[in-house]
């Protein structure tokens, strides 16, 4: 073989391998890829009630905010889709939920029975896991797991519709079944136009839809090993425990705020019975977990209530689940430092663990990102539409924290609105730090350490 002939060789090794993906990479890929995907699918007219299908813009929107499992919708899901519509969207929020890497993964160990490194990488990345060791029991436990919660879910929800509703059989159970899956990855989506206000006062309802979506709210992590050590939570990880315990302290706090705010409003909880008052506070405390169904109309709730939820929905639920926000472990180790901080002491100590530094760089990180997104995304919002900061503001955070709830302003977007939407959902799901990591080509290792010195704080 002469030289010449060697070096498109050569030029093609170099190709291939610049062509892998970092973990990180993979994922928003991957992710960009089923929005894609979801896209084209639901711009088809056969996808729609009325001929001629839906525009673009509203096929993007509604395909993002499945995989992404938010729930904003920018026509009603009811009317607007056909049946193969609802059937498309409910894969995707599946998709979403599961997470395509670890979709991609379960694929491959059904038709190869193995993973290749590279599938490890990505599964780990997606999965938050920290070892590379047993991936495939793990996806194969995210699974069985997801599958269980959502028929778990379907059985308390079609004996329900089909006896106290009068559900044909198939109807029953297409709708349990679809709002078994919105549930457990804290989409929101619902096959009513009023979405879950015609459900306000029935618990056997409302509370199997709450359990479920705590539940994918909590993160695969945790559910993981409270399915081991439940019994024994000495044991149990520190992001086991304050993923638990921040959970618990938001969701009372949030039912308790709501519950006073909204008991004597005329338009919400006002009239409504007292246990049907409490039964509303609780479930809509836990859709911002971020799973965003309402039982009530979110656009008549005070502006209080509006505030309150935002920074409930901003914090959001646990890591490596089907919530989204900040997560509730970024929210508890901040919350840790600052009490540090003010106690003097050098090292974050939670639950008498040592929290390591680099944690505490990455809550900074995640926060202030998710701040300025936020903020740039409110910002471009009253320019585009000019409507009141509440709203905006409200609409904005629901998009990033893959929320859902809306004060109602979001099918009267302008396109150019929709598309902002659009990208904080993607933002929201992906995560501030996997999407910054992403778009490093490569990790960047100083060799150095300049001198120290500290500015004046405060």
């Amino acid at each position: 073989m002469t030289s010449r002939e060697s070096v498109p060789v050569r030029r093609t090794h170099r190709f291939r391998r610049g062509i892998r993906l970092h973990p990180a990479q993979a994922v928003v890929l991957g992710f960009a890829s089923a929005v894609l995907i979801g896209t084209l699918l639901l711009w088809l007219p056969v996808m729609t009630v009325e001929p001629g299908g839906t525009s673009f813009v509203d096929a993007l929107f509604t395909a993002t905010s499945a995989v992404c499992v938010t729930g904003l919708t920018s026509v009603d899901t009811q009317l607007h889709w056909s049946p193969l519509g609802h059937v498309v969207i409910m894969v995707l929020i599946q998709l979403g939920g599961l997470g395509i890497m670890i979709f991609a993964s379960l694929v491959g160990l059904l038709l190869a029975r193995k993973m290749s490194v590279r599938s490890r990488l990505n599964t780990a990345a997606e999965a938050k896991a920290v070892g590379y060791d047993d991936l495939r029991g793990l996806v194969r436990g995210i699974v069985l797991i997801s599958l269980a919660i959502e028929a778990a879910t379907w059985a308390f929800l079609f004996p329900r519709l089909l006896f106290a509703y009068d559900y044909s059989p198939a109807d029953a159970a297409w709708h349990a079944l679809f709002h078994s899956v919105s549930s457990f990855n804290n989409a929101g989506f619902a096959l009513y136009s009023d979405n879950m206000v015609g459900f306000v006062d029935d618990p056997f309802i409302l509370l199997p839809m709450c359990a479920a979506i705590i539940l994918g709210g909590l993160g695969f992590p945790v559910i993981m090993q409270l399915r081991k050590e439940f019994a024994r939570p000495l044991h149990w990880s520190m992001n086991t425990k304050l993923v638990i315990w921040a959970t618990v302290v938001l969701l009372v706090g949030g039912t308790v705020y709501l519950a006073i705010a909204e008991w004597s409003n005329p338009d919400t909880f006002g009239p409504l019975a007292p246990g049907a008052k409490l039964l509303a506070a609780f479930f809509m405390s836990t859709q911002t977990r971020t799973a965003g169904f309402n039982s009530v109309d979110v656009g008549l709730m005070h502006d209080e209530s509006w505030l309150v939820m935002d920074v409930l929905m901003f914090i959001g639920g646990g890591p490596a689940g089907t919530a989204g926000g900040i997560k509730v472990t970024t929210f508890a180790v901040l919350f840790f430092i600052v009490v540090t901080e003010f106690r003097g002491e050098g090292a974050v100590n939670i639950f008498g663990k040592r929290l390591s530094r680099a944690v505490h760089r990455q809550a900074i990180t995640v926060v202030l990102t998710a701040v300025g997104a936020v903020m740039a995304a409110i910002i471009v919002l009253m320019h585009i539409t000019r409507l009141d900061l509440d709203r905006v503001a409200f609409e904005a955070i629901s998009a990033f924290a893959t929320v859902g709830l809306s004060t109602g302003i979001t099918p009267d977007l302008p396109p150019a609105a929709e598309v902002v939407l659009v990208l904080l959902m993607f933002l929201g799901r992906i995560g501030p730090l996997t999407l910054g990591t992403a778009i490093a080509l490569r990790d960047r290792r100083i060799l150095y350490e300049l001198p120290k010195e500290r500015p004046a704080i405060g």
